[in-house]
């Protein structure tokens, strides 16, 4: 008796350590008590109870924006990367740089991302470039986004997702970036931060809620817009990480399969985005060693 029990019991989707003989009526993923809601038949998981009542669906979007969600994480990964991007940005203050940019850094001369440097071999600033940045408005805006879409996505899909779909769209903005311009020394988080508002697309899509009619759909046009019309900022670098944040959240919903918080990551999962993350390389360095 004890050994099948074992067998049968799961783990709330939204809390992975808590054990349950629960799920949804609707969907059939597991829940634990504090995330199931009653329905006329059976129990529903907050998700599906969301689709079922347009008041509860408006709850869940406005939640989803401002990174307020029932699961009750913590966002350990998206604090971690604002921490560290504002010690690299108070480091480069240490060395000279003005607050509203310019003067002498070895941090963003030894860390911006650049064809010559990245085909010679220093492979390293692919990521390094993506904590480094040019002005106090540059970081503040860019760490400010980062709270509130990361803390979002965080605490929904889970540390270990953030960490892939922040890394792979960290590679697929330096691609991105070496492809549009490959010359240029180009430093900033936002290709990531846009790989973020990618998995959030690909996430909203699969909780039923409609992107555009969403805060979010807003902030990715209005950030497009800021792309394509302000100078000076990487076209290629946000594109390329808006990309890789809706491939990141593909491959980790099972190839569209399956759910991007719940989907487990098997091999398949795990090769799909190792392969991911070696196309945005191999792009990278053919980008890069074509401007010798």
């Amino acid at each position: 008796m004890s050994d099948a029990t074992a067998s049968e019991t799961q783990y709330c989707y939204r809390h992975p350590d808590r054990e349950t003989l629960l799920s949804c009526s609707q969907c059939e993923r597991p829940i634990c008590t504090a995330c199931m809601n009653p329905a006329p038949v059976g129990i529903r998981c907050p998700d599906c109870a969301g689709k079922t009542r347009s008041g509860a669906t408006q709850v869940q979007r406005g939640r989803a924006v401002r990174g307020i969600t029932q699961s009750g994480r913590r966002f350990t990964v998206t604090l971690t990367l604002l921490i560290v991007n504002v010690l690299v940005f108070v480091a480069e203050l240490a060395q000279g740089v003005g607050i509203s940019g310019g003067g002498p850094s070895s941090i963003i001369t030894r860390g911006g991302l650049s064809g010559p440097s990245v085909a010679s071999g220093e492979t390293w600033r692919l990521v390094t470039s993506a904590f480094i940045h040019e002005s106090v408005l540059h970081v503040a805006f860019n760490m400010w986004v980062l709270w509130v879409l990361g803390t979002a996505f965080e605490s929904y899909v889970g540390s270990r997702r953030m960490v892939i779909v922040y890394g792979v769209s960290l590679l697929w903005g330096a691609a991105g970036a070496l492809l549009f311009s490959p010359g240029a020394l180009t430093i900033g988080a936002s290709g990531a931060i846009f790989g973020l508002m990618g998995a959030l697309v690909v996430m909203f899509r699969q909780q039923g809620i409609a992107v555009m009619q969403s805060g979010l759909g807003v902030l990715i046009v209005l950030n497009l817009v800021f792309t394509l019309t302000v100078p000076g900022v990487s076209i290629g670098g946000h594109i390329g990480g808006l990309i890789g944040g809706v491939l990141a959240g593909a491959v980790l919903s099972g190839f569209g399969r399956g759910h991007i918080a719940y989907g487990r990551l098997n091999p398949s999962v795990a090769g799909g985005i190792l392969g991911l993350c070696g196309i945005a390389i191999a792009v990278s360095l053919l980008a890069a060693h074509s401007v010798i």
